[in-house]
């Protein structure tokens, strides 16, 4: 038995059933080292010395909650909603209902898509913009599996099509294993290669707006913001704290940008709202400990999905299942473009990142590409699909951590059967057969 095989169906399995994510990479991992001949003592050492690939990830994560939880207690979360109500409307007619959910749709769609390429901080806006927004959701009766697969698909779709923000460094490491193994990539290829596969995230996506969560979903409403000074609708702002708050993201964003570390753009825009005086020092160790217990569940998941990663490429039982598919492939073009595309969705669902998946599966692909007789950007087309498969759906991708650690605020949204499962059917399944056309066509 393929030990990549057996720890990945562990892992779902158990996530299925509602057992913690964290437990169920631990156990997956265990399972699969063993099945791949690793001793138990092996294992576990393994295990933990990759939980080390993922501490400053964890780190980062806790800081980016603590600093949403400070820019909360400046109001503007506050304000946020405010002007969200006034939108939406207290009298709830079904025209201005319906506007208003395009609304608020399109825009988390469109910062969604931006934290990728325009303004690269990836899913650090979640803490701070969706939180607030769950008392509109509410309101409008939005269903947050809707809210999850729209910002999944403004988290994964604009890296795998556009050479900028994260989609340059997916494109650098494609174009980089592509080409190390023997296969000349021009300057545009990648694009031309990405947009049939992108086009199927365009339809999974619509389909989960028209069809799947088009019907109001009923949530209760409960109390998330710290109110000091109450206005007319409930909320309570000051001018001075939105300033001090919109300082302090530009400030956080300032810093991590240039040195590419949420670890300390996060500690500048803290660092910001206390010397303000917005939030009082004697409130700093609460207000830090309540943030980082907001993203501690992500952190937790991505340390055990390193920790998880590490046993399976040890067992090297990945390179076992690529020779094996090759061996059950023969000539055959179609079933070999399918089988390739499997394996990459099997690789990125137990180690949770497309961007790592790429230098373990081109070193195989890329030769078996070669060998089926396809194209240049028909092989771009695979790896780079492969790649990108289980990104969306993978309980352990940031791509789905993220959404959750926003819509799960009021435990109203489950991580697997909320995000997950709805976000790994709407974008994987368009995502096979869009990157299967692309490969037989170009």
């Amino acid at each position: 038995m393929n030990a990549v095989l057996v720890a990945v169906a562990v892992m779902l399995v158990l996530s299925l059933l509602r057992i913690n994510v964290v437990f169920s990479l631990a156990i997956g991992a265990l399972i699969g080292g063993l099945v791949g001949g690793i001793s138990l003592t092996d294992t576990v050492n393994i295990y933990t010395e990759g939980l080390g690939n993922s501490a400053s990830v964890a780190l980062s994560y806790g800081l980016l909650g603590a600093f949403a939880v400070v820019i909360s207690r400046t109001g503007l979360p506050n304000a946020v909603v405010a002007v969200a109500l006034k939108i939406v409307g207290r009298e709830g007619d079904t025209k201005r209902k319906v506007l208003s959910k395009v609304l608020i749709l399109l825009i988390i769609l469109i910062i969604s898509c931006f934290s990728q390429n325009v303004i690269p901080v990836h899913i650090a806006f979640i803490p701070l913009l969706i939180p607030p927004l769950l008392t509109v959701f509410n309101q409008l009766e939005i269903d947050r599996r809707l809210v999850a697969t729209v910002i999944t698909f403004g988290l994964v779709t604009p890296y795998m099509l556009l050479p900028a923000g994260f989609g340059k460094i997916y494109h650098d490491i494609l174009a980089t294993n592509v080409q190390e193994n023997g296969l000349v990539v021009h300057d545009g290829d990648i694009v031309k290669a990405m947009a049939l596969p992108a086009l199927g995230m365009v339809i999974g996506l619509l389909v989960a707006v028209f069809i799947s969560y088009r019907k109001p979903r009923v949530y209760k409403d409960s109390k998330l913001t710290v109110n000091e000074e109450t206005s007319d609708n409930g909320l309570s702002y000051t001018r001075k704290g939105i300033i001090i708050s919109l300082i302090a993201i530009f400030v956080a964003l300032a810093v991590q940008i240039p040195l590419d570390s949420m670890i300390f753009g996060s500690l500048a825009g803290i660092i910001v709202v206390y010397l303000s005086g917005v939030v009082k020092w004697n409130e700093a160790d609460t207000v830090l400990t309540d943030g980082m217990r907001m993203m501690a569940f992500i952190g937790f998941v991505m340390l055990s999905a390193s920790g998880f990663a590490k046993v399976i490429q040890e067992t090297g039982d990945v390179e076992t299942l690529v020779q094996g598919s090759v061996n059950l492939i023969g000539g055959n073009q179609v079933l070999g473009i399918l089988l390739m595309l499997v394996i990459g969705l099997l690789v990125t669902m137990g180690i949770g990142s497309s961007f790592s998946t790429i230098p373990i599966i081109a070193t195989i692909f890329v030769p078996l590409c070669l060998e089926l007789g396809l194209s240049p950007l028909a092989t771009i087309s695979v790896i780079g699909t492969a790649g990108a498969l289980g990104d969306a759906g993978s309980p352990a991708s940031d791509s789905t951590l993220g959404p959750t650690s926003g819509l799960s605020v009021d435990r109203q949204h489950n991580h697997i059967w909320d995000t997950c499962v709805p976000t790994f059917l709407h974008y994987n399944i368009p995502l096979i057969i869009f990157g299967w056309i692309a490969a037989l066509v170009l």
